[in-house]
């Protein structure tokens, strides 16, 4: 049986523009509203246009110990081309976490797939 994890595809983002960018501090304070941004194409630009554009980018947080992660974003990206308006797959959220954890990040290329990130986050008391 194919799995679905096996069909997300990764690598280093300055190479490659499908891979998520994730920018987020390397540390924060226990409760402390914490920033997210993650685009696509941050070093090579990727096309947003109605044949090839992102559909999608969700975040996620899984904190140390922790059995799933948290889905803490979520945004469509819905405009390709209409009255030649288009949505550029940038999102910016905020959370709090009590314990480090993970940020995960996928998106979707209508023509390239799945793609994943992730960046590690130490909490502080």
């Amino acid at each position: 049986m194919k799995k679905l994890s096996s069909l997300y595809q990764s690598g280093d983002w300055k190479g490659e523009k499908h891979v998520p960018v994730i920018h987020a501090p390397e540390t924060a304070k226990k409760g402390e509203l914490i920033e997210v941004n993650v685009n696509i194409g941050e070093e090579i630009p990727h096309p947003n246009t109605l044949e090839h554009h992102i559909v999608w980018i969700k975040v996620y947080f899984q904190p140390e110990g922790g059995k799933f992660p948290v889905e803490i974003g979520n945004c469509d990206f819905v405009s390709h081309g209409e009255y030649d308006v288009f949505t550029e797959p940038y999102v910016t959220l905020k959370f709090k976490a009590e314990k480090s954890g993970t940020i995960y990040a996928a998106s979707y290329c209508n023509i390239h797939g799945l793609w994943e990130n992730s960046k590690e986050i130490k909490i502080e008391d």
